[in-house]
């Protein structure tokens, strides 16, 4: 009998290897597969988030549209701006961190491999929990709904006087639950940068994507504990008579807006640093050049973070706030533009006198330093309190917002997937189908986000189902609602371009990219143990010094 079969009295079972290798992928502790783990989630969930975008945006084609009902539409937008932030953006970053982090220190996994798969299920888990909802969110004895607070489920629409039924309960257990997740994985990438370092990689020596992983993960700690705690007070006033957010026995909802947003702000920093990161790893290989400023770089980031976290109340100006407030939080915001600042100057810095290679990977990261930098223009102009007690509520505010979400963060994304998926798979995404990707979802981003400042400008608010007729914002809705779908087609490109270089891509060999970090000193993909003899580096580009022991530039303090 052969050796992948079981010998049963009576019986004979062929054993299945696509078992084996499942049960493998899902009792997993190597970081390199939770890495994987994360980003395939995120990708899920961006497909998903992706539909409810569409849904959002056919709605808002036209004037008195009923393409889906205000109840719907009200679902689709909380379940479109939760899933976004909390299961596509920051699981898809904690994979890549979780991935790349221990290969490029030298390390053999993960400070902690077994809560680092803790905190990948707890995440994932969080995201069925918020989709769940579609299946109970009104009790047994109801059909289901999805929850429609918003994703930042201003009291008093999470109290459940204004939030009958479970939907809202399903929303904070989802969150909760993933913000234990984020602050495992948090803990995890801490202990193992600062813990597991191979020989002679100094703190001055660490890659900046290193740097700034341990930024963010510092920033996770500080930012989703007091989002957790408001998600568990959220409860005791849903279920055991508390009142920190009923406003009719003594609470404030003010409060509830304090402790969202003190995670709220701080997140899009928790989510920018990491692609900051990718940036300052991708920008100098194909620039042919060291990042210029090293310590500046460094500084900056620190910098922002800390800064970072005194901003959240600009997101609260209309809501009454003292002139003291308001000049202060103005002043904080302004001031978090300066380290920012100085980043871009030192990427361009890095570009200057380069010889670029004008690959996929570059061209999303041009793309990313175009677009963060309107982003952070259009952040400056709001961040003046009279200016923001205009343009607040309108889809000004939308676009900005999807201005650092979509044209960074998203941008960056694609450059560390045509990147690093090499490493990962050992195959070569196909750069035809990434140069259709680039063109297409720079030209569908721009149609979008560009033109949707103009009804912003004009007075459409945010968060409406339908408007009226003749205010002159139907043909900029329409084109809007077109660029969203030429985004989508763009994804659809990006999607195929994994599956089929996953079986018919070119092979990367181990360094596709004639990089300097030491994940490149490996096979694609590397093995279990990662690296067979722990190495020892002497600079900031181990791996070029091995390849160009002559060139005096590799070596510098």
């Amino acid at each position: 009998m052969s050796s992948n079969a079981i010998t049963l009295p009576g019986t004979q079972i062929q054993a299945r290897p696509w078992v084996d290798e499942l049960h493998q992928w899902l009792t997993t502790v190597d970081h390199k597969r939770l890495g994987i783990l994360y980003i395939l989630s995120a990708l899920l969930f961006l497909a998903i988030g992706g539909v409810e975008a569409l849904i959002i945006r056919i709605q808002l084609m036209h004037s008195h549209n009923n393409f889906v009902s205000p109840e719907v539409f009200n679902r689709m937008f909380t379940m479109h701006g939760t899933t976004m932030i909390f299961f596509v953006a920051m699981p898809v970053l904690f994979g890549f961190a979780n991935y790349l982090v221990p290969l490029m220190i030298g390390a053999r996994d993960m400070a902690f491999p077994r809560l680092n798969a803790f905190s990948f299920w707890l995440s994932f888990l969080g995201g069925l929990l918020l989709y769940f909802s579609f299946l109970g969110g009104s009790g047994l004895y109801g059909a289901g709904s999805a929850p429609d607070v918003g994703w930042w489920s201003y009291a008093p629409l999470g109290a459940r006087a204004f939030s009958p039924g479970h939907s809202s309960d399903y929303w904070t257990l989802a969150v909760l639950v993933s913000g234990f997740g984020s602050i495992g994985t948090a803990i995890n990438i801490i202990a193992t940068i600062l813990c597991l370092r191979c020989p002679g990689m100094k703190l001055n020596r660490m890659p900046l994507l290193v740097w700034m992983n341990l930024v963010m993960a510092g920033m996770v700690l500080f930012a989703v504990t007091p989002l957790s705690a408001a998600q568990i007070m959220l409860l005791i006033d849903r279920y055991l008579g508390g009142h920190f957010f009923d406003t009719q026995a003594g609470g404030s909802a003010v409060l509830w807006m304090h402790f969202f947003w003190i995670f709220g702000h701080p997140e899009v920093y928790i989510l920018i640093i990491p692609c900051f990161a990718f940036m300052s790893e991708i920008i100098p290989v194909f620039s042919r050049k060291p990042i210029f400023g090293y310590p500046v770089m460094v500084a900056a980031t620190v910098c922002i973070a800390f800064v970072s976290m005194s901003v959240w109340a600009h997101h609260m100006f209309t809501i009454g706030m003292n002139s003291y407030a308001n000049s202060f939080f103005t002043l904080t915001t302004m001031a978090v533009g300066v380290p920012t600042g100085i980043k871009i100057f030192n990427w361009i810095g890095t570009m200057w006198g380069g010889r670029i290679q004008f690959k996929t990977p570059m061209l999303f990261s041009i793309g990313f330093l175009f677009q963060f930098l309107i982003a952070g223009l259009t952040g400056i102009m709001i961040a003046a309190s009279p200016f923001d007690w205009q343009l607040s509520l309108s889809y000004f505010v939308v676009a900005h917002f999807h201005y650092v979400i979509v044209g960074g963060i998203l941008f960056a994304l694609f450059a560390a997937f045509y990147y690093w998926y090499p490493k990962m798979t050992g195959r070569m995404l196909s750069e035809r189908l990434g140069k259709w990707h680039f063109w297409l979802f720079l030209i569908g981003f721009h149609l979008t986000f560009d033109v949707m400042h103009i009804p912003g400008i004009l007075g459409m608010p945010r968060r409406i189902y339908t408007y009226e007729p003749g205010r002159g914002w139907d043909t900029l809705n329409l084109i809007i609602t077109i660029g969203a779908f030429i985004q989508a087609l763009a994804i659809l490109v990006f999607l195929a371009n994994l599956v089929i270089s996953y079986f018919k891509g070119d092979r990367a060999g181990n360094d596709p990219w004639d990089a300097w970090t030491l994940e490149w000193s490996i096979s694609s993909p590397p093995p279990a143990y990662n690296f067979a003899t722990v190495p020892t580096v002497a600079s900031r580009r181990p791996l070029w010094d091995l390849k160009h022991p002559e060139d005096p530039d590799s070596r510098y303090e």
